[in-house]
């Protein structure tokens, strides 16, 4: 028997034939798939789910989605179907989750704290250990859900669609609001941007937008008429990016298209050496054209950045200085990014081998804190020096793990036959880029929202559907 003979004498779950444990699994698993869209909407909306109240529901709504999933694949008699691929991306996911666990575990007297663990606040790292494993979960059950193209489509247009209302709502803020309140309780003007309380979380969101539409576009992931909406997509996720004021996005933003040109001529091969846009493609490949390119569009970006920011931006970029040189100031506040990074390196120095705690950075900085004490850094100010002095070695081991994992899962789908699982990848890509080059200097994956984009965009580059080995699709 053929293997289209085959296919075709597999019965449809919509037939009267099916067994109806079978319809009403396929039913519950489309029900899961939409609570997971709408997951991502909810949790944008309360300040990005900052407050840990909303943290906690956010905890309970994934282990919830969990137990319909348990449901289906009773329904189902399997439960990890769709998941090709995930094993590569889990296991230093799982490895990290016990980790930070064992951190919590009383060993006696060690390190000196009066909690007997690793970890200087172990209810903390308790904390963040459900976090990121509704994190993790959620990630898992993308998936496995967004198996289809219609329904990683539909995933990318959420993540998308989020960002551009972040962005318009931040830009109505900032041209309406005259006093506390507007839409969001205690939101007051001048404060924050969009729905944040921190304008560098807002960018965070409006760098994984536009990395995201971006990618889409530029690898052929849509069709032209389809471009058109996509491309005025990235309109209200620049301004928004560039009226925030946020120095760290806006340097994640010139690394996105850095990015982009250098793994353009990646994602486009050259399938058809005959046609004129292979023959463009094929002048991108040349290093000349791409240097080009660059300085084109880095210098587009900087002038309409320099044009559309204004003063305020130009007073924020030059109270750069203030921040990374160690120069003699009066107060001894110790907050700015060089002194809490000093602080941090010192707290690795003492605890290398398995830090301090995730979660637990607040509760051993002021012991390294050079300073008056009147305020007290909370985070590192940058992600993987909080991730060394938190996790030590350990900690960093396994993230390198992470990441390496991610790279040989994205380099091949990259390189897939399938154009819109290409662009996608990319897109993906592109938005993790900004993300890694941001967390150089803030911390914005602390924020539920943006580290649930985040883990969606990491199944959006290094999920492997099957209908990836198709053929291309004709999008123009």
């Amino acid at each position: 028997m053929s293997q289209s003979t085959r296919l075709r004498s597999v019965p449809d779950v919509e037939s009267p034939g099916v067994p109806s444990r079978l319809r009403g699994a396929d039913l519950l698993g489309r029900i899961i798939f939409v609570l997971l869209l709408g997951l991502i909407v909810f949790t944008a909306i309360p300040y990005g789910t900052a407050e840990p109240w909303w943290k906690a529901f956010f905890v309970c709504a994934v282990f919830s989605l969990c137990i319909l999933w348990l449901i289906e694949g009773l329904l189902r008699q399997k439960w990890f179907n769709d998941l090709n691929g995930i094993r590569r991306i889990a296991l230093p996911v799982l490895a990290f989750a016990l980790f930070s666990f064992v951190q919590t575990i009383h060993f006696g007297n060690i390190a000196n704290t009066n909690w007997n663990s690793i970890s200087a606040d172990p209810y903390q790292t308790r904390f963040f250990v459900f976090q990121f494993l509704a994190l993790s979960l959620a990630g898992m059950l993308s998936w496995r859900y967004a198996s289809t193209e219609r329904r990683l489509r539909a995933v990318i247009n959420v993540v998308i669609a989020v960002a551009v209302a972040s962005a318009i709502f931040g830009i109505l803020r900032q041209t309406m609001q005259h006093s506390i309140g507007f839409g969001l309780p205690i939101i007051g003007p001048d404060q924050g941007y969009g729905q944040f309380i921190n304008r560098n979380h807002f960018a965070y969101l409006m760098e994984m937008g536009f990395g995201l539409a971006l990618g889409l576009v530029v690898g052929g992931g849509v069709r032209r008429d389809q471009g058109l909406i996509y491309l005025a997509a990235l309109l209200p996720l620049w301004t928004g990016l560039v009226l925030c004021n946020s120095r760290g996005g806006l340097i994640a933003m010139l690394a996105q298209i850095t990015a982009a040109v250098l793994l353009f001529t990646t994602v486009t091969p050259l399938e058809n050496a005959a046609t004129a846009s292979s023959r463009a493609a094929r002048l991108l490949k040349s290093k000349t054209a791409q240097l080009a390119l660059l300085v084109i569009l880095v210098g587009g970006v900087i002038f309409g950045t320099l044009w559309m920011g204004g003063d305020q931006l130009a007073a924020r970029l030059a109270a750069t200085g203030n921040e990374l040189p160690s120069a003699r100031v009066e107060s001894r506040d110790g907050v700015r990014r060089n002194e809490v990074w000093v602080s941090t390196w010192r707290m690795f120095a003492a605890n290398p081998i398995v830090g301090v705690g995730m979660g637990a950075y607040w509760a051993r900085v002021p012991e390294f804190h050079d300073a008056s004490g009147a305020m007290t850094p909370q985070q590192a100010h940058n992600d993987y020096l909080e991730l060394l002095a938190s996790g030590g070695l350990i900690g960093l081991t396994i993230g390198v793990w992470f990441v390496l994992s991610l790279f040989r899962s994205t380099r091949e789908n990259l390189r897939s036959p399938n154009r819109f699982r290409r662009a996608a990848a990319f897109g993906a890509t592109m938005a993790i880029v900004g993300v890694a080059v941001h967390s150089l200097a803030d911390f914005g994956l602390h924020l539920l929202i943006n580290a649930l984009v985040f883990t969606t965009l990491v199944v959006i580059a290094a999920s492997k559907p099957r209908w990836a080995a198709e053929p291309t699709k004709n999008y123009a």
